[in-house]
C-alpha cells in the first residue's frame, strides 16, 4: 500500500508510519515545514492540497491535530483543539473528492463523542449526545470528513480513545503520580474509562488501512475498565497504593471542559474491529498497563 499520512511526526503518527514500512507499505508524511525524505509539504490553514498528491497513494490517514494537553480554561486553547482537527480533516477529504482515484480515508477522531452513559455498552452505533466541548469537537471533526464519502470513498472514522503508553500522555504524566504516591481514583472511580495500548492502536489502523471497513470505528481495548479499575491495575504494576481519591467537584472546577471526560462514563465497545477480525494483544486493563509500562515497540 502506498500511504499518506497527516501528523506522521507526532506520537501516533511516528509509530504507525514505522510500523507500516517494517510490513514493506510505501509511506509519506504531510509536514508544515521543509519536507525531507518521504514528506511533501502542505499548508492545511493558508492552501488547499491538490489532488494529485492524494491520488498518488491508496490510503489517506489525518491524525493532525493541536495536543489535548494545555491551559484547559483558555478559549485559545479550545479554538486550536477544534479548529486543527476540523480544518486538517476537511482539507484532505476535499482533496480526496476533487481526485480520480478516491483512496481510503481514515479520519481521525475521538472516543468523546457519546458523552456520558454510564454503564451501558456503546458500540459504533450508540448515540453521540451531550454538549460537552470535545463531543461537540468530535461531531464537527466526523462531519469534515463527510465530502471524501459523499464522493464515493470508503471512509473510516477512528474514534479513538486515551492510548496508554509511557512515553506519551496521559500515562506518562498518571506514572509519575503514582510511582510518587499521588495517585487515586478520580470521583466516584465508577466511570468507565476506555483505552488502548499504543500497540494494538497501530496494530488496528494498520488493520483497517488493508481492509473493506467503513463508518465508525471505536479504537479501545476489548474490555473497557472503570476508573477504580485502571487505578488498581496502575498501582499495582508499580508497587505503589492508590489511596488519594480526587473529589469529583474539586476536579470539574479544575479541569473546566476536559472535567466530562474525566468523570463521565464511556463504556465503549470496538464492535466493529472484533466482528472485522481484529484480535487484541491487550484485550483489558491489566495487560493494557502491562504493555504501556513496558512497550514492545
Amino acid at each position: 500500500m502506498r500511504v499518506l499520512i497527516g501528523g506522521s511526526t507526532g506520537f501516533l503518527g511516528t509509530r504507525l508510519r514505522e510500523r507500516l514500512e517494517s510490513l514493506g507499505h510505501e509511506v509519506t508524511g504531510l509536514v508544515r515545514r521543509e519536507p525531507g525524505a518521504g514528506e511533501v509539504r502542505w499548508d492545511p490553514y493558508g492552501a488547499a492540497l491538490g489532488p494529485e498528491v492524494v491520488d498518488a497513494h491508496d490510503v489517506v490517514v489525518n491524525l493532525a491535530g493541536s495536543p489535548l494537553i494545555g491551559n484547559v480554561h483558555s478559549q485559545q486553547w479550545a479554538r486550536a483543539v477544534m479548529t486543527s482537527r476540523v480544518t486538517t480533516t476537511q482539507v484532505l477529504a476535499r482533496a480526496i473528492a476533487e481526485g480520480d482515484r478516491k483512496p481510503a480515508f481514515l479520519a481521525g477522531n475521538g472516543i468523546a463523542c457519546y458523552g456520558d452513559h454510564g454503564a451501558t455498552p456503546l458500540p459504533e452505533s450508540a448515540p453521540s449526545e451531550g454538549e460537552a466541548f470535545l463531543a461537540r469537537v468530535t461531531r464537527a471533526w466526523e462531519a469534515a470528513a463527510a465530502p471524501a464519502a459523499e464522493a464515493g470513498a470508503r471512509v473510516c472514522v477512528l474514534r479513538t480513545s486515551p492510548v496508554m503508553d509511557r512515553r506519551s500522555q496521559p500515562l506518562g504524566m498518571l506514572r509519575l503520580l503514582f510511582k510518587s504516591g499521588l495517585g487515586g481514583p478520580l470521583g466516584s472511580g465508577e466511570q468507565h474509562m476506555p483505552m488502548i495500548s499504543a500497540r494494538d492502536w497501530v496494530d488496528a489502523v494498520v488493520h483497517l488501512a488493508g481492509g473493506d471497513v467503513s463508518g465508525p470505528v471505536n479504537l479501545c481495548c476489548a474490555q473497557t475498565p472503570t476508573n477504580a479499575d485502571f487505578t488498581r491495575a496502575l498501582a499495582s504494576a508499580l508497587h505503589r497504593p492508590a489511596l488519594l481519591k480526587v473529589p469529583g467537584p474539586v476536579l470539574a472546577r479544575a479541569a473546566g471542559p476536559m472535567a466530562p471526560e474525566l468523570l463521565g462514563s464511556v463504556n465503549a465497545v470496538p464492535q466493529v474491529l472484533l466482528d472485522s477480525g481484529y484480535r487484541f494483544h491487550d484485550a483489558d486493563v491489566t495487560a493494557v498497563v502491562a504493555e504501556a509500562l513496558h512497550p514492545t515497540r
